[in-house]
């Protein structure tokens, strides 16, 4: 199977460009391209967040991929090399257009299999180590790492709304309906009203709150 794959970052981007390439790099060279796979995403996304994660699990060996250039599959170079570690693995060929990189079977691309493969895992131990070594410093420092052993966070998703709800309230609104306004968990509700401590004005008239 033959793939062609085609990644744009926003939506005023086209994907024209890239499948005009791919397509007239297949005739050029009389290959048929079996599948597209299109997407309009940040390559800084991790590909398991991707089309092209659904992609890389489905590929198999002598399958093809084909790109307009490695920056589409992904914007480091960390996470381009996890990708074409996966398809050397896989035997999975990985061909781009502008770059002419060839990823296939032969010795080369077992050497830049070997060499990908162990770049991803010597930078997965950096990135690890420099974690362990930030958290190491801030603490030697004395600074308080993560949300201190029994006190729940100051903010949540209903922060701030707190007037509106005691309004909602005093029109003898249920909460029911409140949490259907907002968008949450009538527990939700319940929960905020009791840890805010909201109290109920004197009722009003219910009639000049539309509700939804």
């Amino acid at each position: 199977m033959t793939y062609g794959y085609i990644r744009v970052s926003s939506d005023k981007q086209t994907v024209e460009n890239q499948r005009f390439e791919i397509n007239n790099f297949a005739m050029k060279n009389k290959i048929k391209i079996d599948g597209w796979i299109e997407e309009t995403i940040s390559g800084s996304k991790n590909y398991d967040k991707r089309k092209l994660g659904a992609l890389l699990e489905k590929v198999q060996e002598d399958d093809l991929i084909i790109c307009a250039e490695l920056s589409r599959l992904g914007r480091t170079l960390f996470m381009i090399m996890d990708i074409l570690n996966i398809c050397m693995n896989k035997n999975c060929r990985v061909w781009t257009i502008k770059d002419n990189y060839r990823l296939g079977d032969d010795i080369q691309s077992k050497v830049l299999a070997f060499a990908f493969g162990l770049s991803a895992e010597i930078e997965r131990n950096l990135i690890s180590q420099r974690t362990k070594e930030a958290l190491a410093r801030k603490r030697a420092e004395g600074v308080v790492l993560g949300r201190p052993i029994g006190r729940k966070s100051t903010k949540v998703k209903l922060s701030g709304k707190e007037d509106f709800i005691r309004d909602l309230l005093a029109h003898n609104v249920p909460k029911t309906q409140i949490a259907r306004i907002l968008k949450v968990d009538r527990m939700t509700v319940d929960a905020f009203i009791k840890r805010e401590s909201i109290i109920v004005p004197i009722e009003k008239d219910i009639t000049s709150y539309p509700l939804q």
